[in-house]
């Protein structure tokens, strides 16, 4: 006993520590001492804001179950968009206008007689042709409208406003000046003109996938082009002029980087949010633009459907088949309202002006 307390008896000049003038920490000092959280990136933590975001979230499970209904239905229902429906070899006169779930007389005799026929989930339209895959293929129409013209204004609006940005002084200003001249341009007439001259060389040259899609459709991809990317120029422009005068910018300047190096690798990179969030909400003003001019016929030409056309053709027999007008124009709605809430969700998570 007396051997174990001559033990813990310091020596004077030893350097060990007394445990005995130690005490521990409270829950207080340690609530104090905030730890350094895991190293993440820009877009890895704009992602995780983004998924505590409950709207974000909803549009992203609808557009999923839409974008997955749209690449698998036409793998499990045996119709085309412009398949006339036929039972056993025979054109099926009587399918026009089914009800959803509804069958012909012929199909219902034809499965009493031990024939098996794929249900009509939406019914059919007035030329007897399946409405759901109608508005299947419509749906894929109206979002790569609207994907592939807000690429064209990303592509075009982002060249065109770092440059301008960029170069500043009297190039600036005679390419802004250009822009307002662009904004003043009905783009209805602008589409009109173009439907009549490109009609004209279309059908003189012909072909594949333009004879499908039509002078019309080729008509707002051109006007997207042509018209459409100003303000993404200008949203552009914006960012550039903030953030050139920065030192980092000024640095690259000093070690003789070139201009492309220098929006490339500096300026861009630092507004890649708002450049995100700008395309995100540019692709339901794309999709509602392409079925607003479908609607007026100056959208997809037949048999090609859009959600627009389909909108238009049900809008004839509006009091008899109201379904007709439902089914297209809910899942615009949920298309365009989907992405709207999806940008506004990108927004908050990734500005930085915008985190707490």
């Amino acid at each position: 006993m007396q051997s174990m307390e001559r033990r813990n008896i310091k020596n004077s000049l030893s350097l060990q520590l007394d445990p005995s003038v130690f005490e521990l920490a409270t829950e207080e000092e340690k609530l104090q001492q905030e730890v350094m959280g895991e190293s993440t990136t820009f877009f890895r933590d704009g992602i995780k804001k983004l998924m505590k975001n409950p709207l974000a979230v909803f549009s992203l499970v609808v557009l999923s179950i839409i974008i997955v209904t749209i690449l698998v239905a036409p793998m499990v229902v045996p119709y085309k968009y412009s398949e006339i429906i036929s039972v056993d070899g025979k054109r099926d006169r009587g399918a026009k206008n089914l009800k959803p779930f509804e069958y012909s007389e012929l199909e219902q005799e034809y499965i009493e007689n031990g024939g098996e026929v794929f249900p009509h989930i939406f019914g059919t339209d007035a030329l007897s042709r399946d409405y759901f895959i109608r508005v299947v293929y419509g749906t894929r129409v109206s979002l790569s409208v609207g994907l592939f013209a807000s690429l064209i204004v990303l592509v075009i609006g982002l060249l065109y406003g770092s440059i301008s940005g960029y170069v500043g002084g009297r190039a600036d200003l005679i390419m802004m000046r250009i822009v307002d001249i662009i904004y003043s341009l009905p783009d209805m007439l602008i589409i009109i003109l173009l439907s009549v001259v490109l009609d004209q060389v279309l059908q003189s040259a012909g072909g594949g996938l333009v004879d499908r899609l039509g002078s019309n459709m080729i008509s707002i991809f051109l006007v997207f082009g042509l018209l459409y990317w100003v303000g993404m120029a200008r949203l552009v422009r914006g960012q550039i002029l903030s953030i050139k005068k920065n030192e980092y910018v000024l640095a690259a300047k000093a070690v003789g980087a070139k201009a492309p190096r220098i929006i490339r690798k500096h300026i861009l990179p630092n507004s890649i949010s708002v450049i995100i969030i700008s395309t995100a909400l540019q692709i339901p003003s794309a999709i509602f633009t392409e079925s607003f001019l479908s609607f007026v016929g100056l959208g997809v030409q037949a048999p090609m459907p859009s959600l627009g056309s389909l909108a238009n053709a049900a809008r004839e027999g509006l009091q008899s088949y109201p379904y007709k007008l439902l089914f297209p124009a809910t899942i615009i709605c949920l298309i365009v309202l989907s992405l709207n809430l999806l940008g506004d969700g990108m927004r908050d998570a990734f500005d930085p002006k915008l985190r707490k």
